[in-house]
């Protein structure tokens, strides 16, 4: 008999975390899913479809605020969480590479320092799962490992400043409550459906070639050979599901990366192939690719954000060694990028004209 609680619904990664935890874990007696009052109406056909292939376990659609005190919950839903949660999942944050600080910081870093208020007020929790993203590495080069977190090198967007400072107000609670921390890398769609909520991350690529499909040509953009760590969602939260009830992983923080990337440059052609069934063409030179996305209409035009080129020529690399101990036990692993990459294409083009899927480009 467990209750679990969710920040960041309907978001996907939140989405597919209670749907696996509901398909995998028996007596789960409470889902408690916190949701601001703007993203209420879109949540319920999401909490009717729960109920209806799971009818054994209570859904609770509760409206709130993370960056508020208590998380802006009215006086009876927090009763009712605080008797009945022992799992809480903390996933809502300000996922845009162009955010602005203001609005990152409020709620990456304010709505966590809420959140772990009010966690310690639960009488039977039994963890607390937090996910940050693998960039709080921000501009780091070499080997990045999961025991490291502290540094002085600068970040690539105030998404990622704000995600850092964020892991360190939770990692500093490790010896008070009983925490794990999830870095997860790229998250694309599902490895075998290719099903996504959002064209975003490795998906902007895609988004980059069907503006340009029309060329006899299309070059690369730099390089490209920085490590490109995409993880599908399937992985991410089997991963979750398990980790959670894992005592070995009370305590830790886990790279969900691919163990074995590849180049941005190898991804690229890989993407190009499979969907324009052309070959790349010599190369766009970063800064140029750069001074073309500072104009609000290209960024439009492509779908792309201009921060994404950042990630073109980041030289860091990502640990996982401790995920993979613990994972090993459960034989969770990560798929190739190769694997996984024709029912990506896949998706995409059978909702590359469905606005809602894309992200809004400034």
């Amino acid at each position: 008999m467990s209750g679990y609680f969710f920040t960041g619904f309907p978001g996907f990664i939140c989405q597919e975390l209670v749907r696996e935890l509901l398909l995998t874990k028996q007596n789960v007696t409470n889902i408690f899913l916190l949701v601001l009052p703007t993203q209420k109406s879109m949540s319920v056909p999401i909490i009717h479809t729960y109920q209806q292939q799971f009818p054994e376990t209570t859904f609770h659609l509760m409206e709130g605020d993370i960056t508020q005190p208590d998380l802006n919950m009215n006086t009876e839903d927090q009763q009712l969480v605080q008797e009945q949660t022992n799992y809480v999942y903390h996933l809502a944050a300000i996922y845009d590479l162009a955010v602005k600080k203001e609005i990152a910081y409020q709620v990456n870093v304010t709505g966590t320092k809420q959140v772990l208020k009010w966690v310690k007020k639960l009488t039977n929790l039994e963890r607390f799962i937090y996910f940050s993203t693998a960039y709080v590495a921000g501009k780091r080069e070499g080997k990045i490992r999961e025991k490291e977190l502290i540094h002085e090198a600068s970040f690539k967007n105030h998404y990622e400043e704000t995600k850092y400072l964020a892991e360190i107000l939770v990692d500093r609670e490790k010896e008070q409550l009983p925490i794990t921390i999830i870095r997860p890398g790229i998250v694309k769609g599902h490895s075998q459906t290719g099903e996504t909520t959002k064209f975003d991350g490795p998906y902007l690529m895609l988004n980059f070639l069907h503006s340009l499909r029309f060329l006899p040509l299309i070059p690369h953009l730099g390089k490209g050979e920085a490590e490109f760590n995409v993880v599908p969602i399937d992985y991410i939260v089997k991963s979750t599901c398990y980790l959670t009830h894992s005592k070995r992983a009370q305590g830790k923080t886990l790279h969900l990366t691919n163990p074995e990337p590849i180049s941005i440059r190898e991804a690229y052609t890989v993407l190009m192939e499979k969907f324009l069934k052309k070959a790349p063409t010599g190369s766009i030179p970063l800064p140029l690719a750069r001074t073309f996305l500072r104009v609000p209409t290209a960024r439009k035009w492509l779908k792309v954000e201009r921060e994404a080129l950042d990630y073109f020529t980041w030289k860091g690399s990502f640990d996982c060694s401790e995920a993979r101990m613990l994972l090993d036990d459960a034989d969770i692993n990560c798929p190739s990028f190769h694997v996984t990459a024709d029912m990506m294409v896949k998706y995409y083009n059978e909702h590359k004209y469905d606005q809602m899927k894309h992200i809004h480009i400034s």
